[in-house]
């Protein structure tokens, strides 16, 4: 089988189809140029039409028809160019143009375009002017008579169907990538083999196809490393179900080959797709651009020409200009917007860091649309591109992460207008479950981007993922807490919680791994959510009521009948509060102390805030305090007095106190002054 092949390849070799053709000198594409078509019996039109440069006229059969107008130029203008007289000086210079190019007779001049020489493009251009209808013969007497041209047309045909049946090597990946980077530079149409007819019927659609991927994957900088295609005629990728299918290159999975009748051919779907590929990398029709640019030059430093590096100057100046006019504007325009609806400190300090990015990420964008035209060596070409493949999905998550941060402060103030707490728990929460999302969204794509095996991350990842646990068995937990604390809800952020564990403040933040509270020294505990998930949790911030409980100690000389006066008085104070429990306090004669009556006083004030509390706490005391001094009820303090009542010829110590007859007009005239107030 082998035999037959290595056969079938001499042939092909013979009959000059994988012939490299000679364009190194003015005096070599010349020849590779005439002596190619003035071969009776095998014309080779498709070597000759290589003397066109394919950026001057992109279609083949454009070529071919222009080369066959060429030669029925010079053979009806009668003109006799010897070949041996074109120097053959691959480095030849015009000592008047000081250009390398040669003019072989007027309107027909070769040009050094890279390392090759070929038809210069005012040549091209000029050649369906030069071919005239018709010319006089010899006799000036006789009629003109016509020419007959050269069928270039029908001889490229010819040889197109001739290369459809001859036989190729395609038994494996690895001789069909070596067969397609083989001749692709050199024999388009031979390359364009690795397409199946039944899939693409027609030829030219099927050259077509070939010459833009082979534009496509150079312009991408794609280098095809035959090292690393098998060579197994049975290669199954163990990706992909072991399918008998081969990706040419990781960055591009569109574009693979498969196992079909024993040949390995691009599919179907890859030789469709590449046409949508290559209008990416060259949008608008922008690949017409590269007829204008050299594809070589005067000097060459490190692989690269002068006009390269000029090329790679202005696009570094363009990319720096665009930077700075899309952080200038995007600047300006959110921040002018921002100061409209009074955030100005938003805008100061967010937004600089939002437009940034965004401008570099543009930049980049940028430096991968000009790379392709540059044509840079594959090399340098392709670590270009996959730099800049890198960086875009870099800081396109660096610019999304930096805009999270408006998204949480915009849900921090939606949530301070509700007047329930648990929005404001939820805000931190689901900012910082964003700014996770995009930075694992990111990695993804910048792991993509520098070829790295997602299922193999994976897999190690769940291989690893037993020892994770039990390494990370505290976080787990912790963040199993947390979700705990925030389904069963048994605080909220602003809450004033007591636990078990002696920890006593107001909640600040509640996170994944831990919770912060406040306490009331000013100082912060980080908790571990798991731990707060397992204590016994006394939250005061879920009072509807605040208790006030006190004992009011009164002395022992104070009448029966004033202690009642007073007490009524007690709950007329509570009653006329607006911030006390109505429906449930105790104001009663409670205790007989060893040097007090003690009045128990027992009220809820209607407020779960502490700082109202205190306030409304300090309205009741001194409404206490002068309710008791306007009906001269003494409060007692432990004391020990040695009490003589009555001395020879002095007063009485005894108190005395009024009747009730007369107390009685005194409170109603303390509380009409207190309705007053």
């Amino acid at each position: 089988m082998k035999s037959f092949w290595f056969i079938g390849l001499l042939f092909i070799s013979l009959t000059g189809f994988t012939q490299i053709v000679d364009l190194s000198s003015p005096r070599a594409a010349y020849k590779t140029f005439y002596d190619n078509l003035s071969n009776v019996e095998n014309p080779d039109v498709r070597s000759a039409s290589r003397v066109i440069y394919t950026q001057h006229v992109f279609s083949r059969r454009k070529r071919v028809e222009l080369v066959g107008d060429l030669k029925t130029y010079i053979d009806a203008s009668g003109i006799t160019i010897i070949s041996d007289s074109i120097p053959d000086d691959h480095k030849y210079l015009d000592t008047l143009t000081d250009k390398h190019e040669y003019t072989v007779i007027e309107g027909i001049t070769l040009q050094k375009i890279g390392r090759n020489w070929h038809f210069s493009k005012n040549t091209v251009n000029s050649i369906p002017d030069l071919v005239p209808k018709e010319v006089i013969s010899e006799d000036s007497l006789s009629p003109k008579k016509p020419i007959k041209r050269f069928d270039a047309q029908k001889q490229y045909e010819a040889q197109l169907e001739e290369i459809a049946r001859m036989p190729v090597d395609l038994s494996s990946p690895y001789a069909t990538v070596k067969f397609f980077s083989d001749n692709i530079h050199v024999s388009p149409e031979l390359a364009s083999r690795i397409i199946s007819s039944s899939d693409i019927p027609n030829m030219d659609e099927r050259i077509e196809i070939v010459e833009k991927l082979n534009r496509f994957l150079e312009g991408k900088g794609v280098y095809l490393d035959l090292d690393k295609v098998p060579d197994d005629p049975d290669y199954a990728d163990s990706t992909k179900s072991n399918v008998h299918t081969f990706g040419i290159s990781y960055r591009f999975a569109e574009i693979y080959i498969e196992k079909a009748n024993n040949q390995w051919l691009l599919s179907k779907a890859s030789a469709e797709k590449i046409p949508e590929l290559y209008d990416t990398a060259f949008p608008f029709g922008s690949d017409r651009l590269l007829k204008y640019l050299p594809k070589g030059g005067r000097g060459e430093l490190f692989g690269l020409y002068s006009w390269q590096y000029i090329a790679i100057f202005i696009i570094v100046v363009l990319i720096y200009l665009i930077f700075r006019f899309l952080n200038w504007s995007i600047s300006f325009l959110v921040t002018k917007i921002l100061f409209r609806f009074g955030y100005r400190e938003v805008a100061r300090k967010y937004v600089p860091s939002i437009a940034r990015p965004i401008g570099i990420l543009c930049g980049f964008i940028l430096a991968e649309m000009a790379t392709p035209f540059l044509q840079l060596p594959i090399k340098v070409a392709a670590f270009i591109s996959v730099t800049v493949e890198v960086l875009i999905p870099l800081f396109a998550t660096l610019a999304i992460y930096q805009a999270v941060k408006l998204i949480g402060l915009y849900l921090e103030k939606m949530a301070l207008k509700t007047e329930s707490t648990f929005d404001d728990q939820l805000a931190p929460i689901i900012t910082k479950t964003l700014r996770v999302f995009v930075i694992i969204i990111g990695a993804t794509f910048v792991l993509r981007s520098l070829d790295v095996d997602l299922a193999i991350v994976l897999g190690t990842l769940s291989v690893g993922g037993l020892a994770l646990a039990l390494a990370a068995q505290d976080t787990i937990k912790n963040f199993f807490g947390s979700l705990m604390i925030f389904v069963d809800k048994p605080f909220h952020v602003g809450h004033w919680i007591t636990t078990t564990d002696g920890i006593d403040g107001i909640v600040e933040e509640v996170g994944f791994r831990s919770t912060r509270i406040r306490t009331f020294e000013n100082s912060l505990i980080t908790v571990p959510n798991g731990r707060l998930s397992d204590a016994a949790i006394n939250n005061y911030g879920l009072r509807a009521y605040r208790r006030f409980r006190t004992h009011l100690s009164v002395t022992y000389d104070t009448p029966p009948d004033l202690l009642e006066l007073f007490i009524k008085g007690l709950r007329e104070i509570i009653d006329k509060h607006p911030h006390t429990r109505k429906d449930y306090y105790h104001v009663y004669m409670n205790d007989m102390g060893s040097h007090s009556l003690n009045i128990l006083f027992y009220i809820y004030f209607i407020t779960p805030v502490w700082g109202d509390e205190l306030k409304y706490r300090h309205e009741v005391i001194l409404s206490i305090i002068k309710l008791a001094k306007e009906l001269g009820v003494n409060f007692a303090f432990p004391t020990q007095t040695l009490h003589m009542e009555n001395f020879p010829g002095q007063m009485s110590l005894s108190p005395t106190y009024d009747t009730i007859d007369k107390l009685e007009p005194k409170l109603e005239k303390f509380f009409v002054e207190q309705s007053k107030k």
